[in-house]
């Protein structure tokens, strides 16, 4: 999947600028931020998913797909949802039918992109998904509506939806959050499973730096609609060069404190949408702020890394 130039607006808001980056087949790539900073849109824009009002520019091109996603009208694009290109949301509640037996929705994902040949072997495909997915007695599972089912059981017959086709690119909204910690491994390891024995692209969308180290090989960090920093994840997560990645992970350790004696945060407060400066985005609440951060920094690229500061946090190597 390649992303060229994505902006995402409305008439009077600039919700997401000038985004560009690419997920080859085989690899896991996260995308990270506070929430607000423009990480669910994206895979929104992504999938032709945005709400009414809201329009997508540039380009977003998917293999096998035959035209830009960006503008595709919805018959287009109601081919390669859930066929190319799948998505897991964050609350299965919101994404799974009430009222359709879980099994059901496993095999009406197939038979509307014409995987299967009839609705009896697609609803025995969905039980083997369900079996892959590892729900205990899939062929009970299969029967029950979602509210029968706990919320890591939920999770995962959304996740049996996602792959019951193959996709390309599968897309991950924080599908673990709500998850205790020993549900979200098993989830992770799920998600892992599918995408690798598909030889998928991953994007997995989060705030918990945590679980996209274990996940992901590379990662981008968002902010105010814009990737301030991408790389490889062990590089950027021991060398930050943008001083809000290095705001983030200093956030994230629960054992470091700062000269107070306090845990460390980010000073301020995610701006809502359209409130954030011009310039830099993140200029209103970064400690080396100048005047030159008025202008927008280019995303500056190094070999694998790329960040866009005028005042990059100095590489203790």
């Amino acid at each position: 999947m390649s992303v060229r130039g994505l902006d995402v607006g409305t008439d009077n808001l600039d919700l997401i600028r000038d985004v560009s980056f690419s997920v080859a087949a085989g690899e896991r790539v996260g995308l990270i931020g506070e929430s607000g900073s423009g990480k669910s849109l994206t895979a929104l824009a992504l999938l032709g998913l945005l709400p009414e009002g809201v329009r997508a520019g540039g380009s977003v091109r998917l293999a096998g797909a035959g035209f830009d996603l960006v503008g595709a009208s919805e018959r287009q694009m109601s081919k390669v949802r859930g066929n190319r290109m799948a998505m897991v949301f964050q609350e299965p509640m919101t994404a799974l039918n009430p009222v359709m037996q879980v099994g059901d929705q496993v095999a009406e994902v197939m038979l509307l992109h014409g995987r299967q040949p009839d609705r009896r072997t697609a609803r025995r495909t969905a039980v083997e998904m369900l079996a892959k997915v590892r729900l205990p007695d899939p062929q009970r599972a299969a029967r029950a509506y979602p509210h029968q089912l706990s919320g890591g059981q939920r999770q995962r017959v959304v996740l049996a939806i996602a792959l019951a086709n193959d996709p390309a690119v599968l897309l991950c909204d924080e599908p673990t959050t709500a998850l205790d910690v020993t549900v979200q491994a098993h989830m992770l390891d799920l998600i892992l499973t599918g995408v690798t024995e598909r030889d998928a692209a991953l994007l997995f969308i989060t705030h918990d730096l945590a679980v996209v180290a274990t996940v992901c090989q590379r990662v981008m960090v968002m902010y105010g609609g814009r990737i301030v920093e991408s790389g490889p994840i062990d590089e950027v997560f021991t060398r930050p060069r943008h001083p809000y990645t290095r705001g983030l992970l200093d956030a994230s350790d629960m054992e470091a404190v700062d000269a107070r004696g306090r845990l460390h945060t980010i000073p301020g407060t995610v701006p809502a949408a359209g409130r954030f400066p011009d310039g830099c985005v993140f200029r209103n609440r970064c400690a080396h702020a100048t005047q030159q951060c008025v202008h927008v920094p280019s995303l500056e690229s190094q070999g694998p890394r790329a960040h866009a500061c005028w005042h990059p946090v100095e590489d203790p190597a």
